[in-house]
């Protein structure tokens, strides 16, 4: 059988966990149709691989390149490094839902995330997901929607508790990003305008993106001297709204912190333990 690229002699890691292999890897269409020793292997490309590791591509769980695809779709510097699927959207902010009246103040919120600027096309999760469709994007992308930009686009940089008809509002734009394709919806309690947002706030929205089987991935409210409570906070959004959770930077800065990690851990396993998944 004639294969389209064959790559041979290399340390396969299936990423189960296992140790590497040594193995031959022939591709046809797109698929991998062989696995094993192959003798004699005939391909209209062989690449020989006998001193390099041959993997699945990594997935970065956090990465901020929402506007950077649209300028550099083919995302030479991931796709380098190994990496193959980016997850974007993260610590609340988004680029999209917009809406046209908040568009050019959160457009100087987010543009430190583009290496130039950007011609913002859409206003709609969906629209923002086409646009990116359209550059021909060279990874997979995993879309979160931010409740940061939720909320900047129905209480602008407001330091106050939305109105039940304003969280009505976050709800149905976290619904229609949902389901336009987003997996989930990210927080950034540390920063504007996430900051203001109480914990039943977030519950709520968490709530609707839990319906389609999103996930909640939070920078969390501290990462220093009240890191305790703020993963109380991110497990308690996790119990309240069933929703899976991940947090997204979990650590104690400054010295007179070392060691709460052990007792948040500790928290984690616990809510483990009572069904609450979280990671």
């Amino acid at each position: 059988m004639a294969y389209d690229i064959v790559i041979v002699g290399g340390r396969v890691i299936n990423g189960a966990g296992t140790p590497w292999t040594r193995a031959d890897i022939a591709i046809k269409d797109g698929v991998i149709v062989e696995l094993g020793y192959l003798k004699h292997p005939q391909a209209d490309i062989i690449i020989k691989a006998e001193d390099l590791f041959v993997c699945p591509g990594f997935i970065d769980i956090h990465n901020h390149s929402d506007l950077a695809l649209l300028i550099d779709p083919i995302a030479d510097s991931m796709i380098r490094q190994g990496v193959t699927t980016l997850t974007v959207g993260n610590c609340g902010l988004s680029v999209a839902p917009v809406k046209r009246e908040f568009i050019e103040l959160f457009k100087k919120h987010v543009e430190s995330f583009a290496p130039a600027p950007v011609e913002w096309k859409w206003e709609s999760f969906d629209e923002y997901l086409r646009a990116l469709e359209g550059k021909g994007v060279g990874v997979n992308v995993v879309p979160f929607v931010g409740h940061g930009t939720i909320r900047a686009m129905v209480l602008g940089f407001e330091p106050k508790e939305p109105s039940e008809n304003e969280l009505n509002q976050m709800k149905l734009l976290v619904e229609e990003s949902m389901k336009a394709g987003a997996f989930g919806l990210t927080t950034g309690l540390i920063y504007l305008p996430g900051m203001y947002a109480k914990t039943s706030e977030i519950i709520e929205l968490a709530k609707v993106v839990a319906k389609y089987g999103g996930i909640y991935a939070s920078h969390i409210r501290s990462e220093s001297f009240v890191l305790i409570e703020a993963v109380a906070e991110a497990i308690e959004i996790g119990a309240k709204a069933n929703i899976p959770v991940e947090i997204s930077h979990h650590k104690a800065s400054g010295v007179e912190n070392w060691g709460k990690v052990k007792t948040t851990l500790k928290m984690m396993e616990d809510a483990r333990i009572n069904n609450i998944e979280i990671t």
